[in-house]
């Protein structure tokens, strides 16, 4: 997108091509501009124009009609084939120079949201640019250009398609070809799903409320899970978990982490396969309600009570753990006590919470 007066650009990288993007891209633009034009120049793609008639006369999208109203600015289309070729050329011409400029060696990035990063920071580049033939920089002239935009409405334009969908009997939605899992417990019922641009977001039967968040899936035949959604499920039948799609999907995502797994091979050591996995699914209930950094603690002291040596006899001093130091012992005055007992007293009240179900089933693991 490029003011024409001020020669200021907006650019966001999409995966897709979908009208979805094209509408956020505008919602971004005008943001990016803090205002509207009075009137937006379009080639006749799709996601606009439905019919082509006579002349300028066009057939818009319902949706691209609805984003109009929103904003309150006028669609100029241009003419169809070579006729129109001139009319958009400073838009395509600002293309080139923005990749040219800032996308040349191609940049090596991790994500989509690192390349929107470093376009970001190019944009900023920009202001200070002199266009050829002009005496002020592009960001002197937006300054002059600004005043006469059109006001942002209070709330963005939704630029998500609503769409109702069933889950099956594995919790998952397909979405143009692509399975999504969903709680267990929305298994067989009747969705709606808000499909975003990048993300997707389905709401609860019923409301507005958001039972599950996914990515936007740039591929067909796909399965995007999360372990998060089976736990009430697995947790009745643990032996399902070690051999779980959602599992290995959660490891490759870094979700289910190493110490996750440390934990986890530590309670069936102890325990046994079923009552162990059991225990490490109420571990991942936690992240439900607790930040994962308290989550992360408790698991590193339930491993390091389960190294150390019961009747070991260093002495731990003050009220906060420090969970660097090699872990300590349990003497109150003269009065040896059990590791799990000592713990419950000298652990701030906010990690008790999320240690003492790992206290109690570790505690008791024999040392090194």
């Amino acid at each position: 997108m490029r003011l024409s007066c001020s020669g200021r650009s907006f650019a966001v990288a999409f995966a897709n091509q979908a009208q979805e993007a094209f509408f956020e891209g505008h919602v971004l633009g005008f943001a990016h501009f803090a205002g509207v034009p009075a009137r937006v120049r379009y080639d006749n793609l799709k996601a606009a124009v439905v019919r082509i008639l006579r002349g300028r006369d066009r057939v818009e999208n319902e949706r691209f009609v609805a984003l109009r109203s929103h904003y309150g600015f006028d669609a100029l289309c241009c003419e169809p084939g070579i006729h129109g070729a001139h009319e958009k050329g400073g838009v395509e011409g600002e293309v080139g120079r923005f990749r040219r400029a800032h996308l040349v060696p191609v940049p090596r990035l991790g994500s989509l949201d690192e390349l929107n990063t470093l376009i970001a920071q190019a944009m900023m580049a920009d202001d200070a640019r002199v266009i050829t033939g002009r005496g002020h920089s592009v960001g002197e002239a937006f300054a002059a250009e600004a005043p006469l935009l059109g006001s942002l409405p209070v709330e963005p334009f939704d630029s998500a398609r609503l769409i109702e969908v069933t889950a099956d009997a594995k919790a998952r939605v397909c979405v143009l070809q692509a399975h999504y899992s969903v709680p267990a417990r929305y298994a067989r019922r009747r969705l709606r799903i808000r499909l975003g641009a990048r993300h997707l977001e389905v709401l609860a039967p019923g409301s507005e409320t958001i039972v599950a968040v996914g990515e936007r899936s740039l591929h067909k035949g796909v399965q995007h899970l999360q372990l998060d959604h089976y736990l009430e499920i697995l947790a009745r039948k643990p032996g399902a978990l070690p051999a779980a799609r959602a599992l290995a999907q959660a490891k490759a995502s870094g979700a289910f982490t190493e110490l996750h797994q440390a934990f986890w091979d530590a309670a069936r050591q102890q325990h046994g396969d079923a009552a162990g996995t059991r225990a490490l699914i109420e571990v991942l209930l936690l992240h439900r309600r607790m930040p994962a950094v308290h989550v992360a603690a408790g698991l590193t002291a339930a491993l390091r009570i389960k190294v150390a040596d019961a009747s070991a006899r260093a002495a731990s001093t003050g009220s906060r753990t420090d969970f660097n130091r090699t872990p300590f012992t349990c003497h109150v005055g003269t009065k040896k006590e059990g590791l799990s007992d000592c713990l419950c007293k000298r652990l701030r009240p906010d990690l008790l919470l999320i240690l003492y179900p790992s206290i109690l089933m570790l505690s008791s693991l024999p040392g090194k």
